[in-house]
C-alpha cells in the first residue's frame, strides 16, 4: 500500500470516484484522500463542495470521514474556523492526542474557542451556555481527562484555568502527587495569567476550599488568598484558632501576621485586629462566670494594650493558659498594627546605617549660593539617603546653610525630617514639636514650617496613623493658612491611607470647597489617598468639582486623587477611565492615564498596555503623552524584563516628553532589579540633549541600581562617577544637576539598607509603595511631593524573631562571594577632589632627567642580579622576595551572615539555612521577618539588636553615635580627619 501511495502523482482519479453511485467506491476514495491530503490538498480543494455534500448526506454512513477530509483541506488553506467546525463533525475520527501539526493546531484552536465562549457565559449569565457546541466541550474534556490520567497535572491545571473549568482544576489538584505544590502553582497562575479580577477571586475561593480539606492546611497561603478576597473575619478566625493552639501554632500565627502586614493594606489589617478583639471578648464571656465578667474585662483590656502582661489582683484565679493566650493576643495585635515591624525596622536601619556624609558635603560645597532648586534637592537627597535611620547629623552640622531655605523650600526642608524619622511612631510628634502649629492665636511660627511639620507627621505615620489622625484633624480645622492646610491635607491622606474614613474625608472636602489653589491641590490628593483602592462613589463628586473649578492646581490634584481611588480595581474602573480619557481637559486625561496605570497595576494587562501606547503616540498634549508612557511602568512592574523591550522605540522618540516618560517607566517597573537591559536603555538617555530628559534618566537609573554595587555590575561605579561629574560641573543645567543630586540620594537610600519594592515577597501588590511612587512622579509639578518615594522603600533585611518577638543570635549562609553584595566603598577626601584637580605641568628637561634616572636604575638592578649574592644578602633577598610575591588571599566563596543581616534582592537566591543549629525558620524565606522555632528551649538565649534610636526629641547625640557605629562611611563631617592612633616606627 505504501509503495502504491508513492506512485500516485495526482488525486484526480480518487476525486472522480466521489461521483460514482456505489458507496464502496466513495469510501475507498475518501480513505485514500485522507491519507494523501497533506500532498494533494491544492488539487483536492477544488472538489471540497463534493466532499461537503457527502458529509451533509445523512444516508451516507461514512459522513464523519468526509468531514475529516474537508477539515484537513481547510487546515492547509489556513481557514482554521471552518477546519475546526468540520473536525468536530468527524467525531471520534478526529484524535486531538495524535502528535501531528494538524491535530495540535486544531486542539489549540478548540481550547481558545471554548475559553472564549466560557468567558462570555461568565459575563452574560446563561447566554454562552446556549452557544456551546457539545462536540467542542467533549473534545476539551477528553483532553483534560487525558492530561490528568497521564500525570501531566500542571498542564491540566493551566488548561482548566484557561477554559474556566474549576471542577477540572479541583480534580487535577486533588489527584496530583504534591498537593501543596499544585496549590501554590495554581495561585501563581491565577495572579500571572488570569486577567479578570472576578474570575481570579473564584479561583482563589476554590483553592481555599481545597486547602481547608487538607489534614495540615497551609495557613500562610490560605490567609494570603483570603486577603486578596477581602475576608478579614475568616483570617481573624484562623489566627484566633492558631493562638489558642501550641507554641508552634502561635509562631505560625505571628508569621502570618507579619506576611499580611508586608502587603500594606491598612484597612484590612484594622478589620482583622478588630475581629480578634471581638473573638477575645466572646471567649472571655464564655469562660468567666457571669458575676466576674464585669470585674475582669477592664483589666483584660488593659492587658491587651500593655507591652507585657502584668498580674493583677485576680491572678490566682486566672488559668495560665489564658494568660499565655492574652500575651500572644497582645503580640499579634502589635504585629497587625504595624508597630512591631516598624520598631524592628527602625532599629535595623539605625544600627546598620552606612550613609556617606562626605558625598553630601561634596554636593553642598559644589553648589552655587543662589541656586535654590539645587539647595532644596540637596535637602531632599539627604532625607532620602537617611530615610528611616533617624540620623539627622548633616542638618544639625549645617544649620546656617539650611536656614537659607525660605517659603516653600522651608516647607520641604521641614517635611524632610518626616522621611528621616519615618516609623518613629512613639516620638514622632515630640520630634516635630518645635515646628508644629501651637494652640492659641499667638503661635507666631512660620506657616511654611508648620505646614511642612504636619506633612512630616503624615510621612512618619504613613499607613499607620491611628495615633496621629485626631491631632492632624484638629490642626486642619484650627488654621486658615492655605500653606498649613496644604501640609495637613497631605499628612491626613498619608496617615489614613486607604481607610475610607468618612469624617476625615468631609474635613478635607471642606478645604477643597474653599477653592484655594494651594490648599485645594493637596486636598484633592489627600481625598484620593483616603479612598485609595475603594472605587468609592466619591470619585464622581471629585470629577464634578474638577469640571467646575478654574484652578489648574486643583484639577491636577483631583485628577490624581480620582486615579488613586480605583487602585487595583481593574475592569471595574473601566467606566471611570473611559470618562476621564475622553475628557476635553488635558489635565483630566492626564489623570486618566494614572487611573489606567493604578487600576491595572502589576497585571501586564494587554488591554491596558494597548490603550496607554495609543495615547502615548496620539494625544495632542505632551503632558498626557509623557504620562501615558510613564504609566506603562506601573502596569508592567510584575514583568520588569518586558518593559525595556516595550518602551525601547519610545525612548528614541523625537518628543522629549515621551523619552522622559520612557525613562521613568523603566525606572518604576525595574526598580531595585539592577536589570542589565534597563541600564542599557537608560545609559544614552542620561546624556540626552534635553535637560529634563537627562534628569528623568538619572533618577530612573538610580531607582534601577539601588542596592547594586560595582562588583555586581561595573556600570554602577561609572554611574556614580557620572553623577559626581554633573554635580561638580559649574556649567551643567540646573535640571540635570537636580536629577543627579536626587539620584545620589536614591542610590544610597535608607543608609544603603533599603530598596524600592512594589510587590511583597508573596507577590501581592504593596498599596503604600505603588501609591507612593505614583505621587512621587508628580515632582514634575510640585517638588515637595518628592518625599512620597520613601513610601516605596522596603528594608533589605533578614530579621529572625523568637516566640517573644526578640531577635536571637542566629547564623545562616550566603552561598556566594561577599563582595558581590557588599556595601559600596566609602568615598574619601582624595577621590572627591581628584576630578576637579588641574593636571600638573611637566617641563621637557624634567622628563629627560626622569628618563635618564630610570635607565640608570634599570642597569644597576641588572648588575645586582648578575653578581653572586653574599649569604646575608641572600637571606634578606629571600625574605623580601617572599614578601613581594605573596599573592592576595583569595576571596571566600561564601559568607556567614548573623541575624539581623542585610540581604539584597539579588542575593536572596544564594541564602541557605544551616542544619543542626538551635533555630529553625517557620517559613523558608530568604529575607523579611521570619519566625524562628527554638529547638533547644531549655538553654539560655543570646539576643541581639538591642540598640535603638533615642526615644527623646534630643537626637543629636544619638545621631552622632549612630554615625560612629556605622563605620568610616558614616563618620561625622569635619574640616580635618581625626589623627591616627599612636604608633612606633621601626626601620
Amino acid at each position: 500500500m505504501a509503495a502504491a501511495a508513492v506512485m500516485v502523482s495526482s488525486a484526480s482519479g480518487l476525486l472522480a470516484m466521489l461521483q460514482e453511485p456505489a458507496a464502496e467506491l466513495k469510501l475507498h476514495a475518501l480513505a485514500n484522500l485522507n491519507s494523501l491530503v497533506h500532498v494533494f490538498w491544492p488539487e483536492i480543494s477544488t472538489s471540497v463542495p463534493a466532499i461537503e455534500s457527502l458529509y451533509e448526506d445523512e444516508e451516507f454512513d461514512q459522513r464523519q470521514l468526509a468531514a475529516l477530509v474537508v477539515s484537513k483541506v481547510f487546515y492547509y488553506l489556513g481557514e482554521l474556523d471552518d477546519s475546526l467546525s468540520y473536525a468536530l463533525g468527524a467525531g471520534p475520527l478526529f484524535d486531538p492526542s495524535e502528535g501531528s501539526d494538524y491535530a495540535q493546531t486544531l486542539l489549540a484552536k478548540a481550547l481558545d474557542e471554548y475559553a472564549s465562549i466560557r468567558s462570555k457565559s461568565l459575563k452574560a449569565a446563561g447566554e454562552g451556555d446556549e452557544k456551546m457546541d457539545p462536540r467542542l466541550e467533549a473534545i476539551v474534556e477528553r483532553m483534560l481527562d487525558k492530561c490528568i490520567l497521564d500525570g501531566k497535572y500542571q498542564q491540566a491545571m493551566g488548561m482548566s484555568l484557561e477554559c474556566k473549568r474549576l471542577d477540572k482544576l479541583e480534580e487535577a489538584i486533588s489527584r496530583s502527587d504534591n498537593l501543596n505544590g499544585s496549590l501554590s502553582y495554581s495561585i501563581i497562575l491565577s495572579h500571572q495569567y488570569v486577567s479578570h479580577r472576578e474570575y481570579r477571586c473564584e479561583i482563589l475561593r476554590c483553592l481555599v476550599k481545597i486547602y481547608q480539606t487538607l489534614p495540615n492546611p497551609d495557613y500562610l497561603s490560605i490567609c494570603q488568598c483570603l486577603m486578596f478576597l477581602g475576608e478579614p473575619e475568616t483570617v481573624g478566625n484562623i489566627l484566633g484558632k492558631l493562638l489558642s493552639g501550641s507554641k508552634d501554632d502561635a509562631l505560625l500565627a505571628f508569621q502570618i501576621a507579619f506576611d499580611l502586614v508586608e502587603n500594606e493594606n491598612q484597612a484590612f489589617l484594622l478589620n482583622v485586629k478588630n475581629h480578634l478583639d471581638t473573638l477575645s471578648l466572646q471567649t472571655s464571656a464564655q469562660t468567666l462566670p457571669s458575676d466576674q465578667t464585669a470585674a475582669t474585662e477592664p483589666s483584660g483590656d488593659a492587658q491587651m494594650t500593655d507591652d507585657a502582661i502584668t498580674p493583677n489582683g485576680n491572678a490566682h484565679t486566672v488559668d495560665p493558659n489564658e494568660v499565655a493566650h492574652a500575651d500572644r493576643l497582645t503580640k499579634i495585635k502589635g504585629i497587625l498594627s504595624g508597630e512591631t515591624s516598624i520598631q524592628l525596622t527602625l532599629q535595623f536601619l539605625y544600627s546598620h546605617n552606612r550613609s556617606d556624609l562626605l558625598i553630601l558635603k561634596t554636593i553642598k560645597q559644589a553648589l552655587e549660593m543662589r541656586n535654590s532648586v539645587c539647595h532644596s534637592a540637596t535637602i531632599c537627597s539627604n532625607a532620602i539617603m537617611h530615610a528611616g535611620t533617624t540620623v539627622d547629623t548633616f542638618l544639625r552640622e549645617n544649620l546656617e546653610w539650611l536656614s537659607r531655605a525660605t517659603n516653600w523650600a522651608k516647607f520641604s526642608a521641614t517635611a524632610g525630617l518626616g522621611v528621616i524619622h519615618r516609623g518613629h511612631l512613639t516620638q514622632g510628634r515630640a520630634l516635630m514639636a518645635p515646628y508644629l502649629p501651637q494652640s492659641g492665636a499667638a503661635s507666631g511660627g512660620s506657616p511654611y514650617s508648620e505646614g511642612g511639620a504636619l506633612y512630616a507627621l503624615g510621612l512618619i505615620h504613613a499607613n499607620h496613623g491611628e495615633g496621629i489622625k485626631q491631632f492632624l484633624r484638629e490642626s486642619l480645622r484650627n488654621t486658615s493658612s492655605e500653606v498649613v492646610q496644604h501640609g495637613a491635607c497631605l499628612g491626613l491622606g498619608l496617615a489614613a491611607l486607604g481607610t475610607a474614613d468618612e469624617e476625615i474625608f468631609e474635613d478635607v472636602k471642606n478645604i477643597l470647597y474653599t477653592d484655594s489653589a494651594v490648599a485645594g491641590e493637596a486636598a484633592g490628593i489627600g481625598m484620593g489617598l483616603l479612598m485609595a483602592g475603594t472605587a468609592s462613589e466619591k470619585a464622581g463628586e471629585m470629577l464634578a468639582y474638577a469640571h467646575d473649578t478654574q484652578h489648574e492646581k486643583i484639577i491636577r490634584g483631583l485628577s490624581l486623587g480620582i486615579a488613586l481611588t480605583v487602585y487595583g480595581r481593574e475592569e471595574e474602573a473601566d467606566t471611570l477611565i473611559e470618562q476621564m480619557t475622553r475628557d476635553q481637559d488635558p489635565i483630566l486625561r492626564y489623570g486618566g492615564m494614572y487611573a489606567l496605570a493604578l487600576a491595572y497595576r502589576g497585571t501586564a494587562n494587554n488591554k491596558a498596555i494597548h490603550q496607554l501606547l495609543h495615547f502615548a503616540v496620539s494625544d495632542v498634549s505632551d503632558d498626557v503623552r509623557r504620562t501615558a508612557v510613564l504609566a506603562l511602568g506601573f502596569v508592567l512592574y510584575n514583568e520588569p524584563e518586558q518593559t525595556p523591550r516595550i518602551v525601547s522605540l519610545l525612548s528614541e522618540s523625537y518628543n522629549p516628553h515621551v523619552r522622559y516618560g520612557a525613562a521613568l517607566a523603566v525606572g518604576i517597573s525595574c526598580a531595585g532589579t539592577g536589570l542589565s537591559d534597563a541600564i542599557s536603555l537608560l545609559e544614552p538617555l542620561t546624556s540626552d540633549v534635553v535637560d529634563f530628559v537627562r534628569q528623568g534618566a538619572l533618577i530612573a537609573m538610580a531607582m534601577v541600581m539601588i542596592q547594586t554595587n560595582e562588583s555586581y555590575d561595573s556600570r554602577v561605579g561609572t554611574f556614580r562617577r557620572q553623577l559626581e561629574k554633573i554635580i561638580l560641573d559649574k556649567h551643567e543645567d540646573t535640571m540635570s544637576k537636580m536629577g543627579a543630586i536626587m539620584a545620589t540620594g536614591i542610590l544610597d537610600a535608607g543608609g544603603r539598607n533599603v530598596t524600592i519594592r512594589l510587590q511583597s515577597r508573596s507577590k501581592h501588590d504593596k498599596l503604600t509603595a505603588v501609591v507612593g511612587l505614583a505621587v512621587f512622579t508628580q515632582f514634575w509639578y510640585w517638588y515637595p511631593l518628592t518625599y512620597f518615594i520613601s513610601l516605596a522603600f522596603s528594608p533589605t533585611a533578614f530579621i529572625g524573631l523568637n516566640s517573644d518577638l526578640k531577635v536571637p543570635k542566629f547564623e545562616f549562609l550566603s552561598n556566594t562571594k561577599p563582595s558581590l553584595f557588599d556595601y559600596p566603598k566609602p568615598t574619601t577626601q582624595q577621590t572627591t577632589t581628584a576630578s576637579v584637580k588641574l593636571p600638573t605641568a611637566i617641563l621637557s628637561t624634567y622628563a629627560k632627567a626622569k628618563s635618564r634616572a630610570k635607565k640608570e636604575a634599570e642597569s644597576k638592578a641588572q648588575e645586582k642580579a648578575e653578581a653572586p649574592p653574599s649569604e646575608d644578602a641572600s637571606t634578606s633577598m629571600q625574605v623580601d622576595g617572599v614578601a613581594e610575591k605573596k599573592a592576595p588571599e583569595p576571596e571566600p566563596t561564601f559568607q556567614i551572615l548573623t541575624n539581623p543581616a542585610r540581604v539584597v534582592p539579588a542575593q536572596e537566591k544564594f541564602i541557605k539555612f544551616l542544619e543542626g543549629g538551635r533555630y529553625e525558620p517557620v517559613k523558608l524565606a530568604p529575607s523579611g521577618f521570619v519566625l524562628l522555632r527554638d529547638l533547644k528551649p531549655t538553654e539560655t538565649e543570646e539576643l541581639v539588636l538591642t540598640d535603638a534610636p533615642a526615644t527623646q526629641a534630643t537626637n543629636a547625640a544619638a545621631a552622632t553615635a549612630g554615625q560612629q557605629g556605622s563605620g568610616a562611611a558614616a563618620m561625622a563631617v569635619d574640616e580635618e580627619p581625626l589623627p591616627p592612633q599612636p604608633f612606633e616606627y621601626t626601620s
